[in-house]
């Protein structure tokens, strides 16, 4: 594939090693998506789930071609819309665009196919998403986010001393990892074109907690919400769902995860920053921490993590990345 054909326009790249390319031929195009690194996972996993979500009458990116040794595959251009386009618009009607997101949401968790085979005729088993990665993931705040806010001779007793309440919180989860898990369902990855919302960006889907991307959807670090919309959104998912769900435990699950995924988010910002030298993310890094005091505010499960997040990391630090 030549990149520096004229047809081949460089789009926007994410927060992955991945590079994207639209390609256009007179009136037909395509997205060329190039990755050298985790290429396994970037390219053949993520057309793997695309191809499971194509056949659950889910709508997802077609493979058109793929080259594996040259680091690429081709898939359906969904255009350039994506739901966070049309909600963060002035008069956008937001509790109806949810709705029908629910739908989907629900749709791919309907899913209980755990092998599928992918572009080279080779099985795709679909991982657990264990507790222990749970824990790495929370993990990249301290990791990654704790140096910025703290001095080094803080850093190591309070890194243990959050460590300890991070596992204690992983403990405290309750529902079964059964259930199929998008792991970055919001609403940047979902498009929309010919009045029709396709999921992107499944690569690392799992199978894991009901609530997790129904957490990942409402405290959604990119768009901000009231809480009343919050809550509208939740009450309708628990409505249009079907399944018999304990709600008990289902918030228990819903809110400790949605603070989970925030510590790991604002830890993933943090680490694009340094690393990677994509610093558009750090101004996202107040709203997720806005995100989990909503959560943790009115709920003793988080007594501890509240109290250590309020004596290390006062509003001053928060806000200042």
């Amino acid at each position: 594939m030549n990149f520096n054909n004229k047809k081949i326009i460089s789009i926007k790249e994410d927060a992955s090693f991945r590079k994207f390319y639209r390609k256009k031929i007179k009136k037909k195009s395509s997205i060329i998506v190039y990755a050298q690194k985790e290429k396994i996972k970037n390219l053949l996993n993520y057309d793997s789930i695309n191809k499971l979500l194509l056949k659950k009458k889910i709508s997802a990116p077609k493979l058109l071609s793929a080259n594996f040794d040259k680091n690429y595959i081709e898939i359906e251009d969904l255009g350039t819309k994506t739901l966070f386009d049309i909600l963060k618009k002035k008069g956008a009607n937001k509790f109806k665009i949810y709705k029908k997101i629910l739908i989907i949401l629900i749709k791919l968790q309907n899913i209980k196919v755990k092998k599928i085979k992918n572009f080279k005729k080779k099985f795709y088993k679909i991982p657990d998403y264990s507790k222990k990665l749970i824990f790495y993931e929370a993990n990249l705040f301290l990791e990654w986010y704790l140096p910025h806010a703290l001095n080094k001779k803080k850093r190591c007793k309070i890194k243990n001393e959050l460590k300890k309440i991070i596992s204690s919180l992983i403990k405290k989860i309750q529902l079964p990892n059964n259930t199929f898990v998008h792991r970055d369902f919001h609403v940047s990855n979902l498009m929309f074109k010919n009045n029709k919302i396709s999921v992107i960006d499944s690569q690392d889907a799992v199978y894991g907690n009901i609530a997790y991307d129904l957490a990942s959807l409402i405290d959604d670090v990119r768009l901000k919400t009231s809480n009343n919309i919050k809550e509208l959104i939740y009450q309708n998912y628990l409505y249009l769902n079907k399944k018999k769900i304990n709600e008990k435990k289902f918030q228990n699950d819903f809110e400790i995860l949605s603070v989970l995924r925030n510590l790991k988010v604002i830890g993933i910002f943090t680490r694009l920053a340094d690393r990677d030298r994509k610093k558009r993310y750090l101004k996202l890094i107040p709203y997720a921490w806005k995100l989990i005091e909503h959560r943790i505010n009115n709920n003793d499960v988080f007594k501890d993590l509240r109290k250590k997040l309020e004596d290390y990391f006062p509003k001053k630090i928060r806000i200042k990345r």
